[in-house]
């Protein structure tokens, strides 16, 4: 497996593959020619190093993460899923998506391509989570819930049952939501208040 990125992120997904038994890593690149090496693992910087192997993308950023996956014809690996993580059988994770420790997921949730459920967060039964979605370390999004694309969750932010957030949605650190959130919002508090709205179709 070839992981795309050797930021700080990098580190967390180099975890969750050396977790797991069956997979290993071949190769790790990026874009930064000044990056040489990350956790002991030479870093590369040619692109043909990614052409028909399978690959992680490993940036933080959804919109950056977005703007790679549509930049390049990967062929993206099945989730991955640390050992410290627990997550029912009959959850659907798409590819390119990383469940790091201490994460849980719940009975019947759908989290879809490139996402990441991060240290110790919470996804309860029956939520649905697009593509390039970044749920944050110690969320709790309780049952029925809907997240848009491309929607951040921040670190501690908590979601109540059956609450639909919108796409490209950046919801604040510790931030409460009550009520459904429409696309592109910037929320923050507790209760959840909409303070302003992201501008990044336009970016």
């Amino acid at each position: 497996m070839i992981i795309y990125g050797a930021s700080g992120h990098s580190k967390v997904i180099i975890d969750i593959v050396e977790s797991m038994a069956e997979e290993t890593i071949d190769l790790i690149i990026d874009d930064n020619p000044n990056i040489q090496e990350v956790l002991g693992y030479t870093v590369k910087h040619d692109s043909k190093y990614h052409q028909n192997q399978i690959i992680v993308i490993a940036i933080g950023n959804n919109q950056i993460r977005k703007k790679v996956a549509d930049r390049y014809d990967f062929l993206y690996s099945k989730a991955l899923i640390h050992k410290n993580a627990t997550v029912n059988k009959d959850v659907n994770l798409g590819n390119g998506t990383v469940v790091m420790a201490g994460a849980v997921i719940n009975t019947s949730a759908i989290v879809g391509d490139n996402c990441i459920i991060n240290t110790n967060a919470v996804v309860e039964h029956d939520v649905k989570i697009s593509d390039f979605v970044h749920i944050s370390p110690g969320v709790v999004i309780t049952g029925n819930v809907e997240i848009g694309e491309g929607t951040h969750v921040g670190a501690g932010a908590s979601v109540i049952p059956g609450v639909k957030i919108g796409n490209w949605v950046t919801i604040g650190a510790g931030t409460v939501i009550l009520q459904d959130i429409p696309d592109f919002a910037v929320v923050v508090g507790n209760p959840g208040k909409i303070i302003k709205y992201n501008n990044f179709e336009n970016e």
